[in-house]
């Protein structure tokens, strides 16, 4: 995995600016902690920062090939994994290749194919090919969104990279924050509505998006979409395509120069990874290593919930022992985890996941320290419906995101000067009409499938991706490379059209990969209740964000005093925790994680310096 940035302006002369393509570059050097590269041309200048996972000595970039009188150069950041295919396919037409590496084979790919080449790649990715006889920029971005990319469009200069900080490191590009932009952060955060980048005249290359930049312009269109269609085969054959899949998945991302563990809790989706990875390392004598994440005196302070039925180190137990794995638990302190709640928002150069973002943060960086490369099980629940809002007649029946609880809290802790301007019921409403807007419609369905295929649909697009984004920053900050295999786009495509009485097999959520998984996982796994990403119950870890809160309170010079009720935030504080145990976003967003949150909010103001307009 890698960082990318570039610029094109047919104005200027770029190779004059160096100096800040290098600036731009830099600001990633933790998603490439191994080699840095630039290109520089008339109108075009690229960047890159290297983590090597795939061939050392071959894959360095950006990346130059020449085909008859046209040169093509490539900044890439992602993994293919049908790389062995594609090169098979290239060699038969013709191409040599000088290394290994995914980025040469996706490099001629693209020569070869041009931009229908995506039609082509299994993988994650966010590229950018520059064609200097053409004087032509193609990027594209995968269908689910696991790699970032953002640009800015202004005139006849585009401006890309991973991240923001990438951006905001050019001259051109302004920390500058309408009232667009903090209805995203204080309205739809931590999620964002897809394609916006928060900050003024910041884009987001949509999932499964490409985008052509040449002198006649700037062309976004969309390759990938899932379809629906009538789904023919029974549930006997269902679950074994499902296994296949979900098998050809986890197995091709396996694949690496350097060392790879799984990421595992204990419960059916890191679980089913931990089984296939283990097996075919013990096929090459290999013991595979796996990774829990816990906190101090969660086992003294843990409260069961609908949420969270049970804590992870019992089943983590089992499966270790099962599959002969070794096992890593890290345990996060307080202290660290509220440190850390200012790494996040500079990782993610945004507010977000409060202590689940800095947690992650935290688990990455111990990874680190022995492995480059991890499997996770996130996206499963919104392929398979696992998440409670899928099951619930409240949720199904509400015209709302799920996920998005208690937005009368939010709106009592704005401004009302703030309020005026935002119209936020307003805003979000219109985000989730637009959405329910692009549904891929099946005729003929019933009206409860169809709101299922909406609930599928705005899990996909919204909640996965905010999920994605956590994983990619917090990993990346610490430079770990995270894959997530249920984000296979052949299986998306081919769960989304699994009607639900098929999902809930046995009347369990994602009851259908549960069957698939028959003879592979223990049966006490199989049938373990959902638990999701496990986060801290210690009273410390509330009494420490919010007596942080409270000093952003009493500091006038605070930016965040001018966007909030104080009182009303102020009164908040002094709410017992008991009774302020309600998620107000996703899960496991309660009350200490709205202090937390508010907390990253000021300091992304005063970090990035944050001009209001």
């Amino acid at each position: 995995m890698c960082g990318i940035t570039g610029w094109i302006d047919w104005q200027d002369d770029l190779t004059g600016q160096k100096d800040i393509l290098q600036k731009m570059t830099d600001t990633m050097a933790y998603r490439g902690p191994d080699a840095e590269g630039t290109w520089l041309s008339t109108h075009a200048a690229l960047g890159h920062r290297r983590l090597t996972v795939i061939d050392p000595v071959g894959g360095s970039q950006p990346m130059i090939r020449r085909r008859g009188d046209h040169t093509y150069v490539i900044t890439y950041n992602g993994e293919l994994y049908n790389t062995p295919e594609l090169r098979r396919e290239l060699e038969a037409r013709g191409y040599a290749f000088k290394g290994h590496s995914d980025t040469e084979v996706l490099l001629t790919s693209f020569i070869e194919w041009g931009p229908s080449c995506v039609d082509r790649l299994n993988g994650i990715f966010a590229f950018a090919l520059w064609n200097e006889v053409n004087q032509e920029l193609f990027i594209a971005r995968d269908r689910l969104g696991v790699k970032p990319l953002f640009y800015v469009h202004k005139g006849s200069t585009l401006i890309f990279g991973s991240e923001l900080k990438a951006l905001l490191a050019n001259p051109m590009v302004k920390p500058q924050v309408d009232t667009e932009g903090l209805a995203e952060i204080l309205y739809l955060g931590p999620s964002r509505t897809p394609g916006h980048g928060v900050f003024r005249n910041v884009k987001e290359l949509r999932p499964g998006h490409c985008l052509t930049y040449n002198h006649n312009g700037l062309q976004v269109r969309r390759y990938w979409n899932v379809q629906s269609q009538p789904h023919r085969e029974n549930i006997e054959a269902t679950s074994i395509k499902v296994r296949e899949l979900m098998q050809d998945s986890a197995e091709r991302q396996l694949v690496s120069d350097v060392p790879i563990c799984t990421l595992l809790s204990g419960g059916l989706d890191s679980s089913i990874l931990t089984a296939f990875a283990s097996k075919k390392m013990e096929r090459e004598d290999e013991v595979l290593h796996t990774y829990s994440i816990d906190y101090l005196d969660n086992d003294r302070n843990f409260k069961a919930s609908s949420f969270q039925p049970s804590s992870d180190a019992p089943w983590i137990e089992h499966m270790s022992k099962q599959f002969g794995t070794e096992h890593h638990y890290i345990t996060v302190d307080t202290p660290q985890l509220t440190d850390a709640l200012t790494n996040a928002v500079l990782a993610r150069d945004l507010p977000g996941m409060a202590d689940v973002d800095s947690s992650l943060y935290l688990f990455c960086c111990e990874i680190k320290k022995n492995h480059t490369v991890a499997q996770s099980g996130e996206c499963a629940d919104e392929i398979f419906g696992g998440y409670p809002w899928f099951h619930s007649e409240k949720a199904l029946t509400t015209d709302q995101f799920p996920w998005l609880r208690e937005l009368e809290v939010r709106t009592a802790l704005l401004s009302p000067e703030l309020l005026n301007k935002i119209n936020p019921e307003e805003y979000v409403n219109q985000r989730y009409r637009d959405t329910l807007a692009e549904v891929p419609r099946l005729p003929g369905e019933s009206a409860m499938e169809t709101r299922r295929r909406e609930m599928s649909y705005l899990n996909l697009l919204w909640f996965m991706t905010t999920l994605l984004d956590r994983k990619d920053r917090m990993s990346m900050a610490t430079g770990l490379e995270v894959r997530v295999p249920f984000c296979d786009h052949r299986l998306v495509e081919y769960v989304w059209n699994i009607p639900w009485h098929m999902k809930t097999w046995g009347d369990q959520e994602k009851g259908i990969l549960r069957k698939a998984m028959l003879g592979t996982l223990p049966e006490s796994i199989l049938k373990r209740r959902k638990s999701p990403y496990p986060k801290t119950h210690n009273p410390n870890y509330m009494a420490a964000v919010r007596n942080w809160l409270l000093r952003i309170l009493d500091d006038p010079n605070s930016p965040l005093l001018q966007l909030i009720n104080v009182e009303a935030v102020r009164n908040l504080t002094e709410v017992d925790e008991d009774t302020f145990n309600q998620p107000w976003f996703g899960q496991l967003m309660t009350g200490p994680q709205l202090f937390a949150y508010l907390c990253q909010v000021d300091t992304w103001l005063r970090e990035y310096k944050v001009e209001l307009c």
